[in-house]
């Protein structure tokens, strides 16, 4: 049977060691990686060309490896030009070997290829454990084939961990290999 590289590093390696540092008593009370929410806007997208939205979820299904979910509004805006019902987002969640395979891609070949990348800030915690990572170009994960690009657009990766606190959580977080940087930006 197939294993996960980064779970497997969870198990031997990260429970053990915060156990010891945060002093728990089980190990079901180590924070751990619950899910990762994918979120992409696309009500400018959409509003300009109405092909677009298969587009992005034929790319956002590449890059994640699951099919996502459409949003559509609820309220028409006049302001931004949106009805009920029109598409606004799309989303997946991601749970289990595909959530760890997902961040293992996400951290050891996306990130990098982004320009001028110093790491992810400290400032991206949300006070209830949870980090926000805001990816501007879909360009830089290598399921995407830069030749047959017709659009670019940003994504937003939410990780959510059962940590109680934002320490706990920088610890999790940063021994799965996430390039967290305690300088202020």
């Amino acid at each position: 049977m197939y294993k996960v590289r980064l779970k497997e590093k969870y198990i031997n390696e990260i429970v053990p060691e915060m156990m010891k540092e945060f002093g728990y008593k089980s190990i079901m009370s180590v924070p751990k990686l619950d899910k990762i929410v994918v979120n992409v806007g696309v009500g400018r997208i959409v509003r300009d060309n109405k092909d677009n939205l298969n587009r992005v979820i034929k790319e956002v299904e590449n890059i994640v490896g699951q099919k996502p979910v459409v949003s559509e509004a609820k309220k028409a805006i006049s302001n931004f030009k949106t009805r009920i019902g029109m598409p606004v987002g799309v989303r997946v969640t991601l749970r289990g070997a595909r959530m760890y395979e997902f961040l293992d891609r996400m951290v050891n070949i996306a990130l990098p290829q982004v320009r001028d990348f110093r790491g992810l800030s400290k400032k991206s915690f949300d006070k209830h454990g949870n980090f926000n990572i805001g990816i501007k170009e879909n360009l830089i994960f290598p399921e995407i084939n830069k030749d047959d690009i017709k659009i670019i657009f940003g994504l937003e990766a939410n990780l959510t961990t059962t940590a109680k606190t934002d320490q706990e959580a920088y610890k999790l977080l940063k021994s799965l290999g996430l390039p967290i940087t305690d300088t202020k930006k």
